[in-house]
């Protein structure tokens, strides 16, 4: 989506699986696009018809269930109101719907053929039913007053209320203005029918006209109705002297039309196969055109107007084109087009510089107080580097400079800013959940609470469920349980009722499991399994011999492919830890590791978490970052630390540190001013390399504070540091 006047890009959307086929406005906030794919050997393909609130991003499917194995949509068109939306298909008939409830309101009798061309009708009803309402609603009024004195001194006051809520958006108010459309069929005849509220009713038919082809597209504005049919011929109807003009324009098929926007304005679009002209249908003669080939090198693809006197072309070269009414290329001043304000954008810099602002932003240790100014920074950079460092600070909104120039803004929280300013997809999932873990750590330590204490605190505030399986075990399960609620009622095939079961079943809902298989019909062909499989649930115990049945069976048909079905015994006879190992022996391991959050104590959760952690660090799978994501949910702090430093992500790992060490994560030797971990790992050698690579960015004062704080390792840095400093004093 860009914004036409300014060629911003606002936003991409992606909500269909195939290539988009058209969009369709329903509202300033809203839009239906549609797609179709590939077709099958039967011709038949599978519809897509999305809805789009664009303030949320929100996309449901506007059909529903509908769409799979059907003739492929041609073409959306939406009323001029936005009430009623025609679907028109390859073959079949097309489909009224309306937009407000996404209801199905007519498929149209397969008397009628299938539509090549529609358009729906400007004019309306909606005026006259507003003042009838309006007219009524004042009556009503009226009769509430209880003297004719008390009528006049309210009246005024009550009729501007009734006008103001009138006023509001058509939509807002239960109306269901008539509207009306017209189609043509592959014969030429054009079929005109109205819709109503609920009902849509066949109006009249108009015979084809001899002169005219396959009609492929219509436009209607006023009283003027226009066809174009494949052999580039255009015919105006006057509808109100009911007189028509047939236009040869001996060019190729007639692929669109669009009347100009704005009263009384009668410019006619239209797009044809190899251009485009616009017409004047009053005088009904041409006014622009363009053809490819001979005034363009390029193909037009789509057209439409962008204004009332601007056309916005889409062409083969991957160029979206705005032309004035003579559809001639025109200049327009550079500095025009400079943006109004500076852009924060760090990737404009060279990558050196981009790399210096992220430190600057993230951490100032050398400073007792931080800052935004960069230019007095002993930075040794020349001053046009400088200054472009300085102009993205002063290009941060003012909330953002309030936010870093906030003493009480902590550590985690500006890691996490800055890597939302930075785009850093990586860095903001890591910061998220360090912060969200430290945080508990923070709120377990102090007094000490109970584990009622800490699992209320922790209610208040979990990890967003975005993050799946690193949230903490009581949150998922909670999350599990309610979204196969969801599913479960929202189940329409067996299929799916027995996905329920099965998840039911996992998560230790036996009773539930139980009452889903039993609704298996008798003439279902696993009728009879799922009625033993219901009596195995609900005669299961816990005593030896059917124990040791049950994991005997279970161990057996795991052995011969059939490893849902031994899972799920398994866990009957709460076996669950073995069946997590069974999982992970056969490759899957993210079901384990959801099992293992849903049924297992924390300690039995960790140790499965910890096998799939050294499985994604192992060099055939190499997904470390996702393991150290692994460790954070574990409070394996000590291991992330050491992980990081592993992958050479030393500004990471140091500051990832610092947060651990305020947060009572890790212990302090005072005396020797060096970081020692819980597990006797010494991180000198981490701050020594983020020293390092703070001198290779040119922050010498941050490069002296963390190589002083790496004892013996930094000794050599710290003097080389200093001397490099003394030299340039002296000079």
């Amino acid at each position: 989506l860009f914004y036409s006047h300014s060629n911003i890009l606002a936003n991409i959307l992606h909500v269909l699986s195939s290539d988009d086929r058209g969009i369709e406005w329903i509202s300033l906030t809203g839009f239906i696009s549609f797609a179709t794919s590939t077709p099958n050997n039967l011709g038949l393909v599978r519809n897509e018809l999305q809805l789009v609130d664009l303030p949320t991003g929100r996309s449901i499917a506007f059909r529903g269930e509908r769409g799979n194995d059907e003739p492929a949509i041609e073409m959306i068109k939406v009323s001029h109101l936005k009430q009623y939306l025609a679907v028109v298909f390859k073959e079949k008939p097309l489909e009224i719907w309306d937009v407000r409830t996404c209801t199905l309101l007519r498929e149209i009798s397969k008397n009628f053929p299938t539509a090549t061309a529609l358009e729906w009708s400007p004019s309306h009803n909606l005026k006259s039913l507003r003042k009838k309402q309006l007219a009524a609603r004042e009556a009503m009024a009226r009769q509430t007053v209880a003297s004719d004195t008390e009528v006049s001194n309210v009246e005024s006051s009550v009729i501007s209320l009734l006008q103001e809520a009138e006023s509001k958006s058509e939509l807002s108010q239960n109306i269901s203005a008539r509207e009306h459309f017209v189609f043509t069929g592959a014969d030429g005849q054009v079929y005109h029918l109205t819709v109503e509220g609920n009902s849509v009713k066949d109006s009249a038919r108009i015979p084809p006209d001899g002169s005219m082809g396959s009609i492929t597209c219509i436009a209607w504005k006023g009283d003027i109705l226009v066809l174009g049919d494949v052999d580039g011929n255009l015919n105006f109807w006057d509808l109100k002297a009911r007189v028509s003009r047939g236009i040869p324009t001996h060019r190729s098929w007639v692929k669109k039309i669009r009347f100009a926007p704005g009263k009384g304005n009668q410019k006619l679009l239209v797009m044809y196969n190899d251009g485009a002209e616009i017409w004047d249908s009053k005088e009904v003669q041409m006014v622009s055109s363009l053809r490819s080939g001979r005034n363009i090198n390029f193909r037009i693809l789509d057209v439409d107007w962008c204004t009332s006197d601007k056309v916005v072309l889409a062409s083969d070269d991957g160029c979206i084109r705005v032309l004035d009414l003579s559809m001639k290329p025109s200049c327009f001043r550079m500095d025009e087009q400079d943006l109004i304000e500076p852009a924060w954008c760090p990737y404009l810099l060279v990558p050196r510089a981009s790399l210096a602002l992220k430190a600057f932003l993230l951490h100032q240790p050398w400073n007792e107080k931080y800052a935004l100014d960069i230019i007095n920074i002993d930075y040794p950079e020349n001053e046009n580097i400088k200054n472009l460092l300085q102009e993205q600070l002063n290009s941060l909104s003012n909330d953002i400079k309030k936010l870093l120039l906030d003493p009480d803004f902590t550590l985690l929280q500006r890691c996490l800013l800055v890597a939302r300013l930075y785009g850093d997809e990586s860095e903001l999932h890591f910061w998220t959940i360090a912060a969200h873990y430290l945080h508990s750590l923070s709120q377990q330590k102090p007094a000490k609470p109970t584990d009622t204490a800490i699992l209320q605190e922790q209610l208040v505030n979990p990890l967003d469920i975005c993050y799946d399986i690193l949230c903490e075990n009581y949150y998922f399960q909670k999350f599990q349980l309610e979204r196969v609620n969801l599913q479960e009622v929202k189940r329409s095939t067996y299929d799916h009722t027995r996905k329920c079961a099965d998840q039911l079943l996992l998560l230790g809902q036996t009773d539930r499991a139980v009452q889903l298989l039993l609704e298996t019909s008798s003439e279902n062909a696993r009728y009879y399994c799922d009625s033993l499989k219901a009596c195995l649930v609900t005669t299961v115990t816990s005593s030896g011999p059917s124990q040791s049945t049950i994991k005997l069976v279970a161990t057996n048909m795991i052995a011969n492919g059939k490893l849902a079905e031994g899972v799920q015994l398994l866990c009957l006879i709460d076996k669950a830890a073995d069946a997590c190992r069974y999982l992970q022996t056969y490759g899957e391991w993210n079901r384990a590791a959801w099992l293992a959050k849903v049924r297992l104590n924390s300690e039995e959760c960790a140790d499965v978490l910890k096998r799939w952690v050294d499985h994604l660090c192992s060099p055939q799978v190499n997904q470390k970052s996702k393991a150290i994501l692994v460790l954070l949910s574990l409070g394996c702090f000590t291991k992330v630390a050491e992980m990081l430093h592993s992958m050479r992500y030393f500004d990471r790992a140091a500051l990832f540190v610092e947060a651990c060490l305020k947060y009572g994560a890790f212990e302090v030797n005072d005396d020797t001013n060096i970081l020692f971990l819980k597990s006797c790992f010494c991180t000198c050698v981490l701050t020594h390399n983020y020293a390092r690579s703070l001198k290779l960015l040119g922050f010498k004062q941050g490069a002296i504070l963390f190589a002083s704080k790496a004892g013996e390792t930094g000794k050599e840095l710290l003097m080389e540091l200093k001397q490099s400093k003394e030299e340039v004093t002296q000079e």
